[in-house]
């Protein structure tokens, strides 16, 4: 059985370049500014780890402990998934 993918530019992480974001990692959830993607990791600014998420329902992490330094960056082998932040 034959397989046709569509790269489709400006789809999933990249649709985030510039906004906030939550990466849910397989040990920790990062969040920050996405400013840059290749095909092995993520760059953020103003990046955080979230120890403590509280109600998904309502704005803002109840722990969440900046990283030290401008920038961060997550290796995408680590995402199990991704979105905006809460």
């Amino acid at each position: 059985m034959k397989v046709v993918i569509d790269e489709v530019s400006g789809e999933g992480l990249e649709s985030f370049l510039g906004k906030e974001i939550a990466l849910y990692c397989v040990n920790y959830i990062y969040a920050g500014t996405l400013v840059g993607v290749n095909d092995t990791c993520v760059k953020l600014t103003d990046a955080h780890i979230v120890y403590e998420t509280g109600p998904f329902d309502e704005c803002g992490w109840n722990d969440a402990q900046a990283l030290p330094g401008d920038t961060h960056y997550v290796q995408l082998v680590a995402v199990e998934s991704f979105g905006g932040v809460k």
